[in-house]
């Protein structure tokens, strides 16, 4: 497996491109197959997540061809069934299941895998569809789903779920009649799956509330579309260059997608301020160390949390960070605190002490985010840091060592 292999203390001077966001070109990718025809997707990014869901779609018998821009030709669909082999690496497989209940009227989708940063079941898809009138069962380790056709239903949510709203958004565009999915999630991805949607010939109205409308219609078109920026990539290197004093341009991201990170950063003395295509982060002498609660979009991210644990780790005095989100998502504590940070859990909270320095030391990457968090700790640790697992990083930042060199990082990749 790879590795990185960072030497600390350099700081972060230039431009970055941020690249299209993962969260949001999965569940494009999969809405093809709502659509017989040609669908092409422009902005994709380059991840380890995206080449399984393509692999995830080809096995259903659909043809892909393209890199940046994917094209998917879903005109047939020879299978209903999503494998365990495919699905156990990746959640964001089951967002198929919509989808092919909606156009084939069945599908069998294992339940999913993934990162371990939490339970994060199911039961709100499968109720969902249930109560679009589909006939759901869990039978060894698979969801099968039959419906001769969906039927619009007012639908709501328990807890806001993107995958989820995004799910059944999908399998309800095809639906007969009015569906309303209540307590829907807000996040931008959900309004470019509906954009995308919208072009295919749906009727949606509401996507970015927690109120979300969808006209049944009786077929979709193949459509053209680009997937936003990833808005968790540019927040990373927003607080890499908070930590490390440095300047960055983060070219390509959408600001009002950032809106709860930059007034928080704004907090601990960074400056943020507009440039031509994006936004400039320029970290202060000083870090001032600031409380964080992440919330559902448009609240502080979880998919942060991590990064901004690693920037508190060398404020000036005490940060609580409170995860509301997931309950399992502070697996990166222990690892941090073997390059000397002063972190205490304490129930869904951790009590970060901030520390004069952090120092190299040997870390393993855990999840995703996780893994981003410790690359920004190392980055600005005192001498060598080795992160090995660095597959998980590569599910979710493309070419993130390129991007980070060009920036004056010393890192390097070690097969």
């Amino acid at each position: 497996m790879d590795k990185f292999v960072i030497q600390g203390g350099k700081p972060l001077c230039g431009d970055v491109h941020v690249s299209g966001a993962k969260n949001a070109a999965l569940p494009v990718l999969a809405s093809a197959l709502l659509a017989p025809g040609t669908s092409t997707f422009h902005n994709i990014p380059d991840l380890v997540d995206i080449k399984t869901i393509k692999k995830l779609l080809k096995n259903l018998g659909v043809e892909i061809e393209g890199g940046e821009t994917v094209r998917i030709n879903a005109e047939k669909i020879t299978k209903s069934e999503a494998p365990y082999e495919l699905v156990k690496t990746m959640r964001a497989s089951v967002l198929v299941l919509g989808p092919l209940v909606a156009r084939l009227g069945l599908a069998r989708v294992s339940l999913p895998g993934g990162c371990a940063i939490g339970a994060r079941p199911v039961n709100l898809h499968i109720k969902a569809l249930q109560d679009l009138g589909a006939q759901v069962e869990l039978n060894n380790g698979y969801i099968e789903a039959r419906a001769k056709k969906l039927k619009g239903a007012d639908i709501y949510f328990d807890i806001p779920t993107v995958t989820g709203t995004e799910n059944i958004m999908m399998a309800a565009v095809l639906a007969e009649g009015t569906t309303v999915l209540n307590n829907s999630a807000c996040e931008p991805e959900i309004v470019n799956l509906a954009d995308v949607l919208k072009s295919m010939g749906a009727k949606i109205s509401g996507a970015g509330s927690d109120v979300i409308t969808i006209e049944g219609v009786t077929s979709l078109v193949p459509a053209e579309a680009s997937i936003i920026p990833d808005r968790i990539e540019a927040g990373t290197f927003m607080i890499a260059a908070g930590m490390t004093s440095g300047e960055i341009n983060i070219l390509g991201c959408n600001p009002s997608h950032l809106e709860a990170l930059v007034n928080k950063l704004r907090d601990t003395g960074m400056k943020i301020t507009p440039v031509p295509g994006g936004l400039k982060a320029s970290g202060g002498t000083k870090i001032r160390s600031v409380d964080v609660k992440t919330l559902p979009y448009p609240g502080f991210a979880t998919d942060l949390q991590a990064q901004i644990m690693a920037y508190m780790s060398v404020g000036d005095g005490l940060s609580v960070v409170t995860e509301t989100v997931f309950e399992n998502r502070f697996m990166h504590v222990s690892e941090l605190m073997r390059m000397g940070a002063d972190i205490v859990i304490q129930g869904g909270s951790a009590i970060v002490r901030g520390v004069p320095a952090l120092h190299g030391a040997q870390t393993m990457a855990t999840d995703l985010r996780a893994s981003a968090s410790l690359l920004l700790a190392a980055l600005v640790a005192r001498g060598t840091t080795e992160i090995s697992r660095v597959y998980h990083i590569d599910r979710g930042y493309q070419a993130i060592e390129k991007k980070f060199s060009a920036l004056g990082a010393d890192i390097k990749r070690i097969k």
